[in-house]
């Protein structure tokens, strides 16, 4: 990979840094009808709303486009205000919404062996992005929002959604749920140096 050595970004010019090859199997994927409009609808989307529209109008106008009726929102409990809020401006938007809460089906953590819990209680409620996918799924979801879900749960969920899926917020309890706000202070990038894993 040589991305991160490149100051001149050909690429933005159309010019193929890497061998051919994986030019070929993406233009083909591209080109397959499950994924052409998508593709296109997406990559539109980007020329029109480019710094006109916040990323939830652009989540509107792109399900919109596409023709979904039935959005799915995989929640964090801890952005549960936040998933309503959302849930309501896409039902005024005329879309049937479903949403995932993560503590969904209430599986304690020792049921899966985990021992660390935040109240020292192994009944505490396990994050399940896997039931999430699931509830979804039997919700018949066109398309699916991931709110606020934690680091590998979301990953998870995404695995396992059926229907494709997009991120709207990305956890971060401590900037404000604005994770990339570690990258421009130097104060975090001084911490993140120094930090010594556990």
């Amino acid at each position: 990979m040589r991305c991160n050595e490149c100051e001149d970004s050909f690429c933005m010019e159309g010019i193929n840094c890497y061998s051919k090859d994986i030019q070929i199997y993406a233009e083909n994927e591209i080109k397959k009808e499950e994924n052409h409009n998508f593709y296109i609808t997406s990559t539109e989307l980007e020329v029109d709303a480019y710094m006109k529209l916040p990323r939830v109008l652009e989540l509107i106008e792109f399900s919109k486009r596409m023709n979904y009726k039935k959005l799915g929102i995989a929640s964090c409990i801890g952005l549960k205000n936040e998933s309503q809020i959302l849930t309501s401006l896409l039902q005024e938007k005329g879309f049937e919404v479903s949403l995932a809460i993560c503590k969904a089906h209430g599986i304690g953590k020792g049921d899966f062996g985990v021992v660390k819990t935040l109240s020292n209680n192994l009944s505490e409620s396990a994050c399940n992005p896997v039931g999430q996918a699931k509830l979804l799924e039997k919700e018949g979801t066109e398309f699916n929002i991931v709110v606020g879900l934690c680091v590998g749960h979301d990953s998870l969920f995404i695995k396992y959604s059926k229907a494709p899926t997009t991120v709207l917020i990305v956890k971060d309890r401590i900037l404000a749920h604005n994770p990339i706000g570690a990258l421009y202070s130097n104060y975090w990038i001084k911490k993140i140096k120094n930090y010594k894993f556990e």
